[in-house]
This record gives C-alpha cells, sequence and structure tokens, in this order.
C-alpha cells in the first residue's frame, strides 16, 4: 500500500485520525499513542509478499523487522565503542547502507528477487543521521522506542520528509496541552487541504491534459512541452505528498519540516536546493558537503577551497543520483546539477570582482527565467524520457515508489 496514493489510504487514515483528534482535545495523544498507532500502521501497510527467490515468498514486514533490528545492532554497537572515528565510524557508515545497496543491486543480478520494502531508501537515511550524530557527539545512544519511531514514523516513511533525530526526538516526547494540540490540529488542516489541492486537482490536470499529451509526441516542440509538463506535475504531486505527511504528522505533534518552497522562484541553482525537496539536498548538505570541506580544509588536500567546492558538489550530487537509482539517467542527473552548482560558484566569485551582473527587478526576472530553464532540463533528463518511446513517461509516484524501494 502506497501512502496517499488514493482515497483508499485516506479512508484508513480515518481510522487513525478521529480517535487522535478525541485524545488530543483531552491532551491523552502522547507518545505511547503515537508508538501503538504507527505499529499497527506498519502491520496494515506491509502485507504484500515479495520473492526473495522466485518460490520464496516473504511477507513484506518481516523485511522491515529484519531491517530496524538491523539498525539498532548497528546503533547500539557503535554508541557502544564510544561513537569514535576511523574505522568504526566508516564501518557502522558502510553497514547502515548495506540493506539498501544490495535492495538496489541484487535485482538487477537476479531479476525475479524482490529485496527492498517501500520507504528503504528514507529509512536508510534516517538511520545514517543517529550515526552521524552519534560520531558528532551531539545526541546520546537513543533509547529502542526512539530509534523505532525515529525510523519508521508511518506518516513520512514511504517518501519522507527526511526528519532530524535530534528535532523528532523533542516533538515526539512532549506532552501537548489541549491548546498546543489545537494549534497543530490547525497547521494538520492546513497542510491537509494544500495537499488535496497540488496531488489531486492540480497535479491530477497537468498529468491527464497536458503531460500524457505531450508524451505521445516524437518532436522537439513535444519534448520541450514534456519538459515544463513534467516538471510542474513532479513538484505539485510530490510537494502535495509532503503535506499530506506533515499534516498526519502534526496530529502527533511531530512538526515535520517542510520539503517546499517556491522552487521555480529560485533565482540561481543554490536557491533552488534550498526550496526544493530541502529535507534531502539538506541532508547531503550537512552530511556530505560541508564534512568533505572540512575534511579537505583540516588535511589541506587542496590549494584552494574553490577546487574542494567544486569537488564536494560532484560528490554530493553524485551520491544524490545514485540514491535515486543506478539507471544512467539518475547518475547523468546528479552529475548535471553538480555542474550548475559548480558553475554558479565559479560565477559568484567572477561577480564579487566584475559587476555587470546588477540587482533590481529586471536582473531578478532573468534570474529566475534562466534557473527555471535550467532545473527544468534537468528535470527532464531525470525523468529518463529522453530518448525513450513516445508515450515512456514515469510519473512523480513512479519516481517516489521507486527512490523508496526497490521491490518493483
Amino acid at each position: 500500500m502506497i501512502p496517499y496514493a488514493d482515497f483508499s489510504y485516506f479512508v484508513l487514515l480515518l481510522y487513525v485520525a478521529v480517535p487522535t483528534v478525541i485524545l488530543g482535545l483531552f491532551g491523552r495523544a502522547g507518545w505511547r499513542w503515537g508508538l501503538l498507532v504507527t505499529t499497527v500502521m506498519l502491520l496494515v501497510q506491509y502485507q504484500d509478499l515479495l520473492h526473495l527467490r522466485e518460490h520464496f515468498p516473504v511477507r513484506e514486514i518481516w523485511l522491515v523487522s529484519a531491517f530496524a533490528l538491523w539498525q539498532w545492532l548497528i546503533v547500539r554497537a557503535f554508541a557502544g565503542s564510544g561513537a569514535r572515528a576511523g574505522w568504526l565510524f566508516y564501518g557502522a557508515i558502510g553497514l547502515s547502507l548495506l540493506p539498501l545497496a544490495i535492495a538496489k543491486v541484487v535485482p538487477l543480478i537476479w531479476l525475479k528477487t524482490q529485496f527492498g520494502f517501500l520507504g528503504i531508501s528514507y529509512v536508510t537515511f534516517r538511520a545514517l543521521d543517529i550515526v552521524f550524530c552519534l560520531r558528532d557527539g551531539v545526541i546520546a545512544a537513543p533509547g529502542t522506542f526512539d530509534l523505532f519511531m525515529f525510523l519508521f514514523f508511518f506518516p513520512t516513511i514511504s517518501a519522507g520528509p527526511i526528519d532530524r533525530y535530534r528535532r523528532f526526538v523533542g516533538d515526539w516526547r512532549k506532552t501537548r496541552s489541549r491548546a498546543e494540540f489545537l494549534t497543530d490540529l490547525d497547521s494538520a488542516v492546513h497542510h491537509f487541504f494544500r495537499g488535496l489541492l497540488y496531488k489531486f486537482i492540480l497535479a491530477a490536470v497537468i498529468e491527464r491534459h497536458w503531460l500524457n499529451l505531450a508524451a505521445r509526441g516524437d518532436s522537439f516542440t513535444a519534448l520541450l512541452s514534456y519538459m515544463y509538463a513534467y516538471s510542474f506535475y513532479l513538484f505539485f504531486d510530490f510537494a502535495g505528498y509532503s503535506a499530506f505527511a506533515i499534516s498526519v504528522s502534526y496530529l502527533f505533534g511531530v512538526h515535520t519540516p517542510e520539503n517546499f518552497n517556491r522552487p521555480f522562484l529560485a533565482r540561481n541553482i543554490r536557491d533552488f536546493w534550498n526550496r526544493w525537496h530541502i529535507t534531502l539536498s539538506f541532508w547531503f548538505r550537512d552530511h556530505v558537503y560541508m564534512r568533505f570541506l572540512l575534511a579537505a580544509a583540516r588535511g589541506k588536500w587542496f590549494r584552494n577551497m574553490h577546487t574542494a567546492a567544486i569537488l564536494g558538489y560532484f560528490l554530493a550530487f553524485g551520491l544524490m543520483g545514485l540514491w535515486h537509482g543506478i539507471e544512467t539517467h539518475y547518475i547523468v542527473y546528479g552529475l548535471y546539477m553538480a555542474t550548475l552548482l559548480s558553475a554558479f560558484h565559479i560565477f559568484s566569485s567572477w561577480k564579487k570582482v566584475h559587476h555587470y551582473w546588477r540587482e533590481g527587478p529586471l536582473w531578478n526576472a532573468l534570474a529566475i527565467f534562466i534557473t527555471f530553464n535550467a532545473v527544468c532540463f534537468g528535470m527532464l533528463i531525470f525523468s529518463g524520457h529522453v530518448g525513450a518511446a513516445p508515450n515512456a513517461h514515469r510519473t512523480s509516484e513512479k519516481v517516489l515508489l521507486k527512490n523508496a524501494t526497490s521491490s518493483d
């Protein structure tokens, strides 16, 4: 069952939302209730049969349980060893990534093998966040319930937004008053109706009356139309999904961070990545890019930090491309975005000396126009539509599912 994909899932949510609202009005919708609901929802959502081998079906929930135990053992062992830097840290990172790597690679070797579960990519990033934070000494070893809830909190399990442990655990453990619950309920309703508008109205209209038509053409004009249609569709569908996830999170007192902030109004590619899939881009910024720059500065790997910054972009966005999948178009997409960010980094340094680019409404409009078109071309690469047969487009729902699991 894919969360928020159709109205049948919202019927299921009614059985969760109604008692949560009643308990919240009496100040009883606390962490124990959230733990119970998440456990029940996992049992309901992960009942599909996966074929580890052609004639060896396994319930998806057992893979989820095995993954949870695996990550719990890694966190316990790493924390118990003192969470030191060096081979222990890199070993913990590698072991945390191992299930995701297997889920993505094994089906390519044995085509009828299904190993991943819905949400494994996003859950893995949450597990890595704990390892990084333990290494930095900013958190204590999480308790079993805290770890379980952070990894598998049901509103955001399948496709984010990607929360951070330090922020999440404070919300989840907090006891809310009736007034605080009503404030959260107001935010939940606001996000819910935004999700309805984005996903089931705007995205649906774009897909039916623009994207599907453009996908049937084989001319340059049709390809250009598809590029813009897919970009808008991807935004409204994914932003709608994120709004639903945030809405349900607020019911349980978890203030899941926003994932989009008017990205198509960005004035440059760096600004775009501060607005688009924010929790993912910030995860790569904090845990990959900034750590690489810090290590390069300490080790004096390069003569100047401009080289380090550019290589950091290719490292972070190359990994982001691989995270989406090992198909060629995902890798090219990551390298393309890294190239744009590197070019903007060079341009920003040049602009500090040469003042040909100015500020003002017309200059800002031009910057938005250039950024928007550069981003849309990147989305076209990401879609895998370039070179594909007519009408072979991929919708956001398929992209989300592809990102979340390798069992398809």
